[in-house]
């Protein structure tokens, strides 16, 4: 059993004081569960260096976790810096300089103190984006507050395939250590997908008053302005946020051309009490509307827990996960609306995710 360090201090008290010896220390202390040997080795130290403090330099030399090598390691971990898409993996690492993996790995965390932040997709934002992003997002803080806000329905549109989005990273068979790759069934192995997989787009809208159902667009129908508004608009959507809301609520559409056509216009001015259209919904902005931040990856995730054949089954599934989606979800989403536009402010109208 390892001396602690309260107990070290007090064997060295004793031996300096009353001379105890390692056995005299054993009977007057049986419960401690100290060893012969390693009181033995703690007063030898207390003779030689007169302290049980640890000395500089004591314990096994460093042989590999020297400052060349950290160096070594410093120049390829952090080599993204100035060379983007050039970031090299502890693996990669260690096959280039010869050092174990393991030891990279703590000249990483111990010797350089750095941490890995993973990287996230972001909508590519131009500098005129930018300027506009920031002039709406001030303009729809000033026009809706808090309360205003448990009023508006947030719409958005989305392609689900029947193939479920790859994640190469997590997909992993784990099998004994000593079976050969070749030995594996290859279907055990190998994920194969259609190279034009099936696929639904669906439409929706959400708000804290309640949702409507999935709008589903007609397979091979091209979504132009008039379906959109014929179809989409006129005979679904409106008439679903109507039935739950009457006629006090805000409709929210963003900026795709189908939404910006003359004629969208003003069928929402006639058949809206007040909408944010594309001349005030900030552009190229998915990270503020609470269905693409939030709705859809819910809704995806739980989709894809099981596989799906067909467009016939990925459609119930996408109905059964909607229908189970509860409102506190979707309320969460929408309570970070406002504190979201506040951030897009702070950044000047650029990216703000990573510091939320």
């Amino acid at each position: 059993m390892k001396i602690s360090q309260e107990d070290a201090i007090l064997i060295k008290n004793l031996y300096l004081s009353k001379g105890y010896g390692a056995r005299r220390l054993l009977t007057e202390f049986p419960d401690k569960g100290w060893k012969l040997g390693s009181i033995d080795h703690l007063l030898k130290k207390i003779r030689k260096t007169g302290t049980v403090d640890r000395q500089p330099g004591s314990g096994r030399p460093r042989l590999v976790r020297v400052d060349e090598n950290i160096g070594k390691v410093e120049n390829l971990v952090l080599s993204q810096e100035d060379k983007p898409k050039t970031h090299r993996s502890i693996r990669k690492i260690s096959r280039e300089t010869g050092i174990h993996r393991s030891t990279v790995h703590r000249i990483i965390h111990r010797d350089l103190q750095l941490k890995c932040l993973k990287r996230r997709r972001a909508q590519l934002l131009s500098e005129p984006n930018r300027v506009t992003r920031l002039a709406r997002c001030k303009q729809l803080l000033k026009k809706y507050d808090d309360s205003a806000v448990d009023f508006i329905w947030f719409t958005d549109e989305k392609v689900f395939t029947v193939e479920p989005p790859s994640n190469s990273q997590n997909d992993r068979v784990y099998v004994p250590v000593r079976t050969k790759k070749r030995l594996i069934e290859p279907s055990r192995l190998l994920r194969t997908r259609s190279t034009f997989s099936q696929s639904l787009m669906v439409s929706v809208a959400v708000s804290k008053m309640g949702v409507t159902q999935l709008i589903f667009v007609d397979p091979g129908v091209k979504v132009n302005g008039q379906y959109y508004r014929d179809v989409v608009l006129a005979q679904q959507m409106l008439p679903a946020i109507k039935h739950v809301a009457g006629d006090a609520f805000v409709f929210q559409q963003d900026s795709a051309p189908t939404h910006r056509a003359r004629a969208t216009i003003q069928l929402l001015q006639q058949e809206t009490p007040d909408f944010i259209g594309p001349d005030l919904w900030p552009p190229n902005s998915p990270d503020l509307n609470p269905v693409d931040y939030r709705i859809w990856g819910v809704v995806q995730q739980r989709v894809y827990e099981c596989r799906m054949n067909n467009v016939d089954e990925l459609k119930q599934r996408l109905i059964d996960v909607w229908l189970g989606l509860q409102q506190n979800v979707i309320d969460s989403a929408i309570n970070e609306w406002r504190k979201r536009l506040r951030a897009c402010v702070r950044a000047q109208g650029r990216h703000f995710e990573h510091s939320l």
